[in-house]
């Protein structure tokens, strides 16, 4: 058991019969009445973002939950199979507890959360970037880069983002798997 005093970003709590990890936090001390914690929270089951306020001092049940390394090996009709890291066990995990699921690749190393007490996996988060091969795109044409313009590229995953005119086929890129956008060609 915990106390308000004790939260911190990135803490997981048990709240509403969920797992929520707290995003961000602020202690209030109004003039008048008692203080209060405002509250972002994630939910680890569905990534949706609650607000809720808590008064000070106010017991709360703290999850413990464990990130370990996995390496992302293949995907078939029953999920995305990943392999521990340490202890070589292999793991299903569906499409819905992974972001950016599109833009994993055979041999990728991402990181999942296991909730500590019941072993079962939360959610799985891949490195903030990755770097990828065009598998095809259209040639970009000389003199079209006045502006910001955009092109669809195929990666190697098959996914299709938009990228500079300037990039071809068969360059490797950088995405930002938070945002699932280019960031920068890859030398």
């Amino acid at each position: 058991m915990a106390t308000t005093a004790d939260f911190r970003n990135g803490l997981c709590i048990e709240f509403n019969g969920d797992l929520y990890t707290i995003v961000e936090f602020q202690h209030v001390k109004p003039g008048k009445g008692p203080a209060f914690v405002r509250t972002k929270l994630k939910s680890l089951n569905t990534g949706k973002i609650i607000e809720n306020t808590f008064n000070s001092g106010v017991k709360i049940t703290t999850a413990r939950i464990e990130r370990r390394p996995h390496q992302f090996l293949y995907k078939d009709d029953l999920g995305y199979h990943l392999m521990d890291s340490n202890t070589f066990e292999q793991v299903v995990l569906q499409k819905e507890l992974i972001g950016a699921h599109e833009l994993m690749k055979d041999g990728q190393e991402v990181e999942v959360l296991f909730h500590a007490e019941t072993e079962s996996p939360l959610n799985c988060d891949l490195p903030p970037f990755v770097e990828l091969q065009i598998t095809y795109t259209e040639p970009g044409i000389k003199g079209d880069t006045a502006t910001n313009a955009t092109k669809p590229a195929t990666l190697e995953t098959g996914a299709v983002i938009q990228v500079p005119l300037f990039i071809n086929q068969d360059e490797y890129i950088r995405v930002d798997t938070r945002t699932g956008s280019y960031s920068e060609r890859v030398k």
